[in-house]
């Protein structure tokens, strides 16, 4: 196939790189499941929320899960792409600017994170938490890494690119694609921002962005990992290249479509649900496809298996990414969704791929990796195998319960007397049934968390015991021009192409988006209009703004399914319509409290004030946190204006010149509301003045601009 035999070069790997992001992955794995645990312990003992606004479960939860996901496993990911890729290519990354830009931008992200949501600086969508200048460092700093790939690809001295680097491409142009449409918004101050998506619509990208997120950035690139280091630390090779080939195409092209699996019986129309209960069903093929051939790598090896930790850490992730993508689409089927959606089950299901498959083969990566950097040995194996099985027993302790208080929620929700009324009509009583379920999971997080620490320290000895590699040198031939004289696979042409694969790979992900995407936007019967509904008062649109601020949406929805259980205890099922002004949706993904859709007029205005004081005070047994700032606070409405400007320009039907009166309009509203609390007993000076009773006001709002005659216009 060549011609004279290429000339040998020699270049070195950058292995300074890859031991940032490694200790980085460290650092951020220890911090995001230490509040993991601390959210955990939150919801068995409340008084853990201190009444302090940036440490309530609220605000905390979206700090860990951002923790986990980007901090944690998004270092693990560049840590596991720099290692392989250099060695896959046989080349150094093209760049060490880049490569540090890479790591010093994603950190300082990681920070701001860790800054802003605590703060309540956030849009409120789930894994797209961080504000609209942040999003744009998170572009800057994901193309850049980009660039540096593709420019090392494109410098390569091997001809195909192995099937790890087919997983990265399609990570990369995919997870671009998704972080660009979901955060298209509209900022109204230097922090904040309206999303240019409303209601059902917003609900469609969310989920569309959301399950991709999984897809895309904690599943694909960690099969490319596993495709690479799996095969290494068995010393095997891969066990089917055609159904390695089979696994990525299928994967990709069919993931995208599965989003809407997750508003399932919500107002999203029908077509779009069962098309999203259609490929995700179809996906547990290819991805059983890719866990079969990473196990199936290991035959023969086995009994290495049993001696081996780093073998243990990855059979354990595989297997558990063949659980999760087996609950997965089973969870998408509308019979089974009835039962687990807003329940723990989904918490469950989503922790077992989080710790079993992104946690244990982030470990297992490090095991093998750190003592190569080091040329050294892992110091204490023993340590090692301590840390599986506490990690282990962590995920037991951690899931079990979760499934166990799912079920439990699910039955208890359903239930109804002989009589035809809700056995538990008080919704407190589902709470206090499941809190033994809650204090196990937090065991679980411990024992988690502690085989985080042993690990930590094992690596520390074994860096400290080594000696350090920063330039590794390794020599190859030169590449020359191909030349095949011989029919070959007609996939090896386009693994020779990065940039066919990456166009290929753009036009799969996008078939399954337009799809699903682009009818709800272009077809008005997807959100039937209600001529009753009207956009927020300002001193609403403040208030909605605070409820986004506190995180409530992590604990309650605002979408009642029409079910019988639901109708009888929350009131009449959700409209699409009623939700065209919302920027963003709130229907929420579990329900910790009960939803609060139908709640306006549900409940005085004193009872909102006294239930934010002190919740136990109007539910007793509540385990949801006090919120005293709200009723100290007083309302900034400067930013009033920009918002309605904002909002009217995105379609609100706010007056030309309203934001003029809007200050006015507040004022009038606030004063109601807090002649409304004095009247019930509550005095307290410049009440109208105060955060509460703008929350208030929205709560009150709620639900209320229908009826049950106004059903037929939807």
């Amino acid at each position: 196939m060549e011609g004279t035999p290429a000339r040998v070069e020699q270049f070195h790997y950058d292995n300074k790189i890859v031991r940032a992001f490694a200790y980085a992955s460290l650092l951020w794995g220890v911090v995001g499941m230490l509040v993991g645990l601390i959210i955990a312990l939150q919801l068995v003992f409340p008084a853990l929320n201190f009444s302090t606004p940036w440490l309530t479960f609220g605000r905390l939860r979206p700090l860990h899960t951002n923790a986990v996901i980007f901090a944690f496993v998004g270092n693990g990911i560049f840590m596991g792409v720099y290692y392989s890729l250099q060695r896959l290519v046989k080349a150094r990354m093209a760049s060490n600017f880049l490569s540090w830009f890479n790591f010093w931008g994603w950190q300082f992200i990681i920070v701001l994170a860790a800054i802003t949501l605590p703060l309540g600086l956030t849009s409120s969508s789930e894994y797209a938490e961080l504000q609209w200048p942040i999003d744009i460092l998170i572009a800057l700093v994901w193309v850049a890494f980009g660039i540096n790939m593709f420019a090392t690809i494109y410098k390569r001295r091997e001809h195909h690119l192995y099937v790890a680097i087919w997983f990265y491409i399609a990570t990369w142009i995919t997870v671009t694609v998704l972080h660009v449409v979901k955060n298209l918004e509209i900022p109204y101050s230097l922090t904040m921002s309206y999303p240019v998506w409303a209601g059902v619509q917003d609900a469609l990208v969310q989920w569309w962005y959301g399950h991709n997120a999984v897809a895309f950035f904690l599943t694909t690139p960690y099969l490319g990992l596993m495709y690479y280091f799996l095969p290494k630390a068995a010393n095997r090779p891969v066990y089917s290249y055609r159904l390695s080939i089979i696994h990525f195409w299928a994967l990709i092209f069919i993931y995208i479509w599965a989003g809407p699996h997750h508003l399932l019986y919500t107002s999203l129309p029908d077509w779009a649900q069962s098309l999203g209960t259609v490929f995700s069903v179809m996906l547990i093929a290819p991805s059983w496809g890719g866990m079969i051939n990473g196990l199936l790598t290991l035959r023969g090896a086995w009994d290495r298996v049993r001696q081996d930790p780093i073998l243990k850490f990855m059979v354990v992730a595989v297997t558990a990414y063949g659980m999760s993508t087996f609950e997965g689409p089973m969870l998408s089927v509308k019979s089974i969704n009835a039962i687990s959606h807003y329940t723990d089950w989904t918490i469950a299901h989503v922790h077992v791929g989080a710790l079993g498959w992104n946690g244990f083969l982030t470990f297992g990566v490090l095991y093998w990796l750190i003592p190569r950097l080091y040329n050294t040995k892992i110091y204490s194996l023993k340590l090692a195998n301590i840390h599986f099985w506490i990690g282990t027993l962590g995920i037991v302790f951690y899931a079990v319960p979760m499934y166990w208080s799912g079920f439990a929620q699910s039955l208890m929700w359903k239930q109804f007397t002989p009589d035809g009324f809700l056995k538990y009509g008080n919704f407190l009583e589902t709470v206090t049934q499941i809190i033994p379920m809650y204090a196990t999971r937090a065991l679980g997080g411990l024992l988690f968390l502690t085989g985080i620490i042993i690990m930590v320290y094992n690596i520390w000895q074994t860096a400290k015991q080594g000696s350090y590699i920063g330039d590794e040198l390794d020599e190859a031939p030169a590449r020359q021009r191909y030349h095949s004289g011989v029919k070959e696979y007609w996939h090896k042409w386009i693994e020779r192409r990065p940039t066919q694969m990456l166009l290929a790979s753009l036009v799969l992900i996008l078939i399954g988006g337009m799809v699903e995407i682009i009818p709800m936007f272009l077809i008005s019967d997807n959100v039937p209009a209600i001529a009753t509904v009207k956009p927020y008062t300002p001193l609403e649109l403040e208030g909605r703004d605070i409820y986004i601020r506190e995180g409530c949406v992590g604990c309650h929805s605002q979408m009642i399914r029409p079910f019988r259980s639901e109708v009888e205890r929350y009131g009449e099922f959700s409209k699409s319509g009623e939700f065209i002004y919302d920027r963003p949706f709130l229907w929420g993904s579990k329900r910790t409290g009960p939803d609060l859709h139908r709640v306006g007029g549900k409940y005085p205005d004193s009872w909102h004030y006294n239930h934010m004081l002190d919740p136990e005070s109007m539910s007793p047994g509540s385990i949801m946190p006090p919120y005293p700032w709200m009723l100290e606070n007083d309302l900034n409405t400067s930013l009033i204006g920009s918002k309605i400007n904002v909002l009217r320009m995105l379609g609100t039907p706010y007056p030309e010149g309203y934001e003029e009166i809007a200050q006015a309009d507040i004022d009038k509203q606030a004063a109601k509301i807090a002649a409304s609390l004095k009247k019930d007993g509550i005095e307290q000076e410049g009440l109208e003045k105060k955060e509460i009773v703008a929350l208030i006001a929205y709560l009150q709002r709620l639900g209320t601009d229908i009826k049950k005659a106004d059903v037929s216009a939807n």
